[in-house]
């Protein structure tokens, strides 16, 4: 990530120019997104990468909704069985994880 400030005196700007600014972000032809402050303003770049990250997800956020909305059918048409063995051991995993990581054991 590149950050370019022209005016370094820092008080320069006010919240109101601030959020102007950012609401004059737009794409460039090169993949990253740019926001501008007209004359002396401040620069972001961020780079492909941060599209990147956004397109996966997307992908994931539209794939969980896939499967909860199959998830929805089953239930609803009396067809869903949980494993209630495999959902208490994955619960106890993660707690016993989690407090492995925090040094609680």
């Amino acid at each position: 990530m590149k950050i370019y400030d022209s005016n370094l005196s820092g008080a320069a700007s006010t919240g109101a120019q601030r959020t102007q600014e950012t609401q004059q972000t737009g794409r460039t032809g090169s993949g990253s997104l740019s926001a501008t402050g007209g004359q002396g303003g401040d620069r972001v770049e961020l780079s492909g990468a941060l599209g990147r990250l956004s397109q996966a997800l997307g992908a994931f956020q539209s794939g969980r909704a896939g499967r909860v909305q199959a998830l929805t059918a089953q239930y609803q048409g009396g067809r869903y069985q949980p494993d209630s063995m495999a959902t208490s051991r994955a619960m106890v995993s993660e707690v016993l994880s989690e407090a492995s990581g925090a040094g609680l054991q």
